[in-house]
């Protein structure tokens, strides 16, 4: 198996923003890979590189071995992207929205691949609906469906469910995950960690435009072993502070390695006459290794 993805010392400003600072990674055929990473961390950016929105000011991108600047058509051509906007045309139906879209790439008379796609997201009681008069999670499944009307061998989701209730987030997944089983290459974007975490066999977490993490979703879980503690107290004593991912108010949430820090957080609270109104104690998961990642990139 081949590279379906292969980004090369990609870099990016906007001004005084350096949106991407030199990313280098390699997604390979047939992977669900997650690129996860705080808002402003230039996932959007890398994104809209490789489909050919933006050009970077130096490096490569290549789609399937073909080049996303010099080979652009081909490029586009084996790709699918689900933006995080909702951008949509009002004056047509859901249904001549996907045929216009798969007019795009020269293809016609696939309206059994249409009518698939509408099944597999719940629209096939709206393909006659115009595009205005749909719900915001509606025109969402509809930009899924654009990217999934030419068959592209690799498919973006940008943050594929905002907005989109629990219902059609199971059957997106699972259409995604037989998408997947059937070859397709998915590289998914989401604020929701626990989809990552179940979905996608490796990650790649990005912080101010550079790579901090990237290894297997296993791997990253067991590197970051341990427990974490969500606290509610009047005050937290300063040596533990550094233990703190997130802190809002009287509510904390700290990284132990052990279930032995345990007992010696709870007698330096004793120590300090500290009162703990309510405490839940937990396994490390992608959300806790995700701050922690980030903790110490920052």
């Amino acid at each position: 198996m081949g590279a379906a993805v292969e980004i090369v010392d990609v870099a990016r400003r906007f001004g005084a923003v350096q949106a991407l600072a030199g990313v280098d990674l390699v997604v390979e055929e047939g992977e669900f890979f997650g690129l996860l990473g705080p808002n402003g961390a230039g996932k959007t950016t890398l994104i809209s590189i490789v489909a050919g929105l933006t050009r970077a000011d130096r490096g490569t991108a290549r789609v399937l071995g073909h080049d996303v600047v010099t080979d652009y058509r081909w490029a586009r051509r084996l790709l699918g992207v689900v933006p995080q906007e909702l951008v949509f045309d009002p004056f047509f139906t859901v249904r001549e929205t996907l045929r216009i879209q798969a007019g795009y790439f020269g293809l016609s008379n696939n309206d059994a691949w249409i009518d698939e796609i509408l099944h597999h997201l719940d629209l096939a009681s709206k393909a006659d609906a115009n595009m205005r008069a749909l719900s915001g999670g509606m025109k969402r499944r509809v930009l899924v469906g654009q990217a999934l009307v030419h068959k592209p061998p690799v498919i973006v989701l940008d943050e594929p469910t905002a907005g989109v209730d629990v219902e059609l987030r199971q059957s997106l997944w699972g259409f995604i995950r037989k998408l997947n089983r059937d070859g397709h290459t998915i590289i998914l974007t989401t604020h929701y960690l626990e989809e990552a975490e179940a979905l996608c066999g490796r990650i790649a977490m990005l912080k101010a435009g550079k790579v901090v993490a990237l290894d297997t979703t296993q791997n990253l879980l067991s590197g970051f072993a341990g427990l974490t503690v969500r606290l509610t107290a009047d005050a937290l004593p300063d040596a533990w502070r550094e233990r703190v991912l997130r802190h809002e108010g009287a509510s904390y949430l700290l990284s132990l390695t052990s279930y032995a820090e345990l007992e010696s957080l709870l007698s330096a609270l004793r120590e300090h006459g500290v009162a703990i109104a309510e405490l839940a104690l937990q396994e490390a998961d992608l959300e806790q290794v995700f701050l922690r990642i980030m903790k110490r990139a920052a």
